[in-house]
C-alpha cells in the first residue's frame, strides 16, 4: 500500500456530537482528546512521518466564550498529551492574539520529545490570511520560495487530508501545503473516531492517481 508521508487532520463534529448526546456544545471538545492520541499512535505504527491537527482557527474565536474557553483548554490538553510521546512537536498560530493559550507559547518553536520519530504540527488560533500575510507581494511563484515565506514554513506539503463530521470543505486549512492534497471525508463525528476510519482513508488514498498537476 502507498502510504502518505504527511496527513492533515480536521477533527470536526464535536459540538454536534455533544448536542446529539443531550450535552452542552462545549462538552464535545474534551471528548476529542482520546481520539487524537489514538490516531497519533496508529499513524506511528503505520509509518506516517508527519501529522498536522487543526485545533482551532481565528474565526472559531467568534463563538460564545464558554465554547472558546473549552476548545482552548482542549488544545492545551492535547499538546500536553503529545509531549509524552515520541513526537517532534510544533504549535503554530497567531500568538499576538490574547486568545492564543499562553500555556502553548513555549511550543511555537519545534520541540522534540522521546525519540521524536513523528513530526506533529498543531494549528492553534490559526488563520490562512494570517499565515499568508508574511508573504511579500513580490515573492516568486516558485512553490519552494512561497512555502519558505509563510509562518507555516516548517510544515511540509500535505498528501492526504481527512475530515470528520461530514463537511466537505477545507475551512482555511494550510492553503499552500494542501494545494495538491487528496481530501477524504468521514461522516462520523470526531469523538466517535475508530481505527477503521484511518484504515479506510488510507485504502482510498492508495487508489488515487497522484500527478501533482503533471
Amino acid at each position: 500500500m502507498r502510504i502518505p508521508v504527511h496527513i492533515g487532520i480536521i477533527p470536526d463534529g464535536n459540538r454536534r456530537w455533544a448536542e446529539g448526546k443531550g450535552l452542552p456544545k462545549e462538552d464535545g471538545y474534551d471528548r476529542g482528546l482520546r481520539p487524537g492520541l489514538e490516531l497519533f499512535k496508529l499513524c506511528q505504527e503505520i509509518g506516517i512521518k508527519e501529522l498536522t491537527y487543526y485545533g482551532f482557527t481565528m474565526d472559531n474565536t467568534k463563538r460564545p466564550a464558554v465554547q472558546t474557553t473549552a476548545f482552548r483548554k482542549a488544545c492545551v490538553g492535547a499538546v500536553e498529551m503529545l509531549c509524552n510521546e515520541d513526537a517532534s512537536l510544533l504549535v503554530l498560530g497567531n500568538t499576538s492574539s490574547p486568545l492564543f493559550p499562553k500555556e502553548l507559547e513555549s511550543y511555537t518553536s519545534r520541540r522534540n520529545f522521546g525519540k521524536a520519530s513523528t513530526k506533529v504540527n498543531f494549528l492553534v488560533n490559526y488563520g490562512w490570511h494570517w499565515d499568508l500575510s508574511k508573504t511579500p507581494e513580490n515573492v516568486s511563484t516558485n512553490k519552494n520560495n512561497l512555502i519558505q515565506s509563510l509562518y507555516s514554513s516548517d510544515i511540509s506539503r500535505i498528501d492526504l487530508i481527512i475530515r470528520w463530521g461530514g463537511r466537505r470543505r477545507l475551512s482555511g486549512f494550510l492553503p499552500v501545503q494542501s494545494v495538491y492534497s487528496d481530501f477524504y471525508v468521514i461522516n462520523d463525528y470526531w469523538p466517535d473516531f475508530k481505527a477503521e476510519h484511518l484504515y479506510e482513508a488510507l485504502e482510498w488514498y492508495d487508489k488515487q492517481d497522484v500527478t501533482l498537476g503533471g
